[in-house]
């Protein structure tokens, strides 16, 4: 969530040393670089996918 908002990243670019672009579905960017905190989760547990192929 990104001021309230949810967010679900569709691409995910490296633009140099410590940089990175992220695209989201919605058509914004957000650069990230060397210093950006960022805490992301993840809507469903991959984790369990593999537990249910089985």
């Amino acid at each position: 969530m990104i001021g309230g908002q949810e967010f679900t990243v569709s691409d995910m670019t490296a633009l140099g040393p410590g940089r990175k672009r992220l695209a989201f579905t919605t058509g914004e960017m957000f650069t990230l670089n060397a210093t950006t905190v960022l805490w992301a989760a993840r809507r469903i547990d991959p984790r369990l996918r593999r537990w249910m192929r089985r």
